[in-house]
């Protein structure tokens, strides 16, 4: 392709626009030359831009450098998608054997809120767990049989028994863990990363998203949850698929070769750049990002998506479906992979947690396909050295109620929404190991210890990453933003 160098010619619209530039716009880009690089040395939270390589990939945030050490380098989320039940996995309640059928006492309950699912029950029977509940490690984690693999490493987990939420439909819920918000359009916790921290691999995104689904009923997951909202569009997560293709529209149409496709990015990036200088608008500059990132993931990712180069034993460790691209265990050996590439965060949603009837049939498939998978990432990081600085999370939305939803019998049950007390895991990361935090009253219904809201979650997600979560913000539409809002608080007994 030969070059023609042209000059550039405005049309009417560009001549109107650039006459459009008004007072407050005018000092909005003074505000990001001498005078904002100056407030941003005493204003926490007060933003220059990103840094930029040659090629137009961040390679740090806003920040710099974090507000303290951090413990954690990455995150990687497993995401139970549909609310796992605590009592029949972590939550041990043996007093529902003998309660098994009986009424929830009035008292317990408190007039909580209940779903449109079963605030028209006329009873709330009491299900005790079908499955049954030992001890295990030195820690002594009651862990039920359902989870066996994840028995094996319990002393490396903290096990937070006492996680609660406002939220108690699945859709505000997911996305208030997602973005510290129940309303959709924030940033999502990626993406709040990706602008604060910026990348440590330049040829790969920052946030990268792995999908898989159970064989029951599973919620839908919206691209939304891995959405920039109103941070720049570089934030976004990136969405890894199975396939022949696992980013969209990243390999090069039929007869375009990777020399033709440099220098038509090259002309790009020269046409954007004095678009940018004109206007200033910053998703100019993310747009540039973009396209050379896509540029650079068209050697990067098929890379790490190749496991052939991973030995059979690795295989054997995560499970016969890791074999299989899609799946939770194929995303999990994934996730190490990316890891091990540093990227900062990668989110998996497993679909398919959704228990209102027809629970312990239904379960059992579903913790088959999380169990060993999750217990083989946590192991796998610690042999690489690589769960010391790799913080891991396992949990949905929220939690399961104690009674039956629907028609109760000795060896079967449906169990409703419950944001009121729930259970998630975490490993590594500066994260103490082998400790359970919190506890719930005999119910699992209310929480009698050591209370841990969403937004102190992720105020402790941040705090290990070196991030302190009150100065992290932005400002849109005359008010700065952060992840956690005005809540939050650090939850220090988990700390190592």
């Amino acid at each position: 392709m030969k070059r023609i160098n042209r000059p550039l010619v405005l049309t009417r619209q560009d001549h109107e626009q650039a006459l459009q530039l008004n007072r407050r716009h005018f000092l909005s880009k003074i505000g990001m030359g001498i005078g904002g690089a100056a407030l941003s040395t005493i204003l926490p939270g007060c933003s220059s831009t990103p840094s930029m390589d040659l090629m137009g990939q961040a390679t740090s945030g806003l920040l710099n450098q974090p507000h303290l050490a951090p413990k954690a380098k990455r995150v990687i989320y497993l995401f139970q998608s549909g609310s796992p039940s605590q009592m029949d996995l972590f939550d041990y309640k043996p007093l529902m054997h003998e309660l098994h059928g009986q009424e929830l006492p009035a008292s317990v309950r408190m007039g909580q809120r209940l779903t449109r699912m079963t605030s028209n029950q006329t009873s709330l029977p009491l299900a005790s767990s079908y499955f049954s509940f030992k001890q295990h490690g030195q820690s002594g984690a009651w862990v039920s049989e359902l989870m066996p693999h994840t028995a094996k490493i319990v002393d490396d987990l903290c096990f937070i028994k006492s996680m609660h939420t406002e939220a108690i439909n699945h859709d505000p819920a997911i996305t208030f863990f997602q973005t510290g918000s129940q309303q959709p359009g924030r940033p999502s916790i990626g993406s709040w990363l990706s602008y604060g921290l910026g990348s440590d691999n330049k040829n790969l995104p920052t946030f990268i998203v792995l999908l898989s689904r159970g064989l029951i009923r599973p919620q839908p997951i919206y691209s939304r949850l891995w959405g920039n909202g109103f941070l720049a569009s570089m934030h976004q997560g990136v969405q890894l698929r199975s396939g022949k293709d696992p980013v969209l529209h990243l390999s090069n149409p039929p007869g375009i070769d990777p020399a033709s496709r440099r220098e038509a990015l090259d002309h790009l990036k020269e046409l954007n750049a004095m678009r940018q200088a004109d206007f200033g608008d910053p998703e100019i500059a993310s747009r540039i990002a973009q396209y050379e990132m896509a540029y650079r993931m068209q050697t990067s990712v098929p890379e790490v998506m190749d496991l052939s180069d991973e030995p059979e034993e690795v295989f054997e460790m995560y499970g016969p479906d890791s074999r299989r691209p899609g799946t939770f265990a194929a995303n999990c050996l994934l996730a190490r992979r990316l890891a091990e590439r540093d990227v900062k965060f990668i989110q998996l949603y497993h679909m398919g947690w959704d228990h209102h009837v027809d629970l312990p049939k239904d379960i059992i498939p579903q913790a088959k396909d999380t169990d060993q998978p999750s217990a083989a990432l946590v192991t796998d990081l610690k042999r690489r050295g690589l769960l010391e600085d790799t913080l891991v999370v396992w949990g949905g939305e929220f939690g399961r109620t104690i009674y039956s939803q629907g028609q109760l019998t000795a060896d079967n049950y449906g169990r409703d929404h419950h944001p009121r007390c729930f259970t998630i895991w975490m490993a590594g990361g500066g994260i103490k190991p082998g400790i359970t935090y919190g506890q719930t009253d005999d119910f699992s219904y209310n929480i009698v210890k050591d209370p841990v809201h969403v937004h102190d979650f992720q105020a402790t997600l941040l705090h290990l990453l070196g991030i302190d979560h009150e100065r992290l913000t932005f400002k849109h539409q005359g008010r700065r933003y952060r992840l956690t809002d005005v809540h939050g608080h650090l939850v220090d007994g988990i700390l190592a």
